[in-house]
């Protein structure tokens, strides 16, 4: 992927909805359905994609963490509760 320096002018609708051009999807891999993370910075606003190839950037980045330990005991603190 490579990072443009280009800047292109877009147009919101009154929905707020914003059109991508053609090259920057074509770069970032976006395609009919992606989602995208949404964050206000400093700068304005951060739009991120969520590809298959984002999604495999994560793959390992929380391996430090024992995520299964803490899912295992809030699931069986979920089976405690009276609900």
């Amino acid at each position: 992927m490579k990072n443009s320096t280009n800047n292109e002018t877009v147009s919101f609708t009154v929905k707020g909805q914003v059109v991508i051009p053609r090259k920057i999807r074509r770069e970032f891999e976006i395609e009919e359905g992606t989602q995208a993370i949404v964050q206000t910075t400093p700068n304005g606003i951060l739009l991120k994609p969520i590809t298959g190839k984002y999604i495999r950037s994560l793959r390992g980045k929380y391996k430090h963490l024992d995520l299964m330990k803490g899912l295992t005991e809030s699931r069986k603190e979920d089976r405690q509760r009276d609900w």
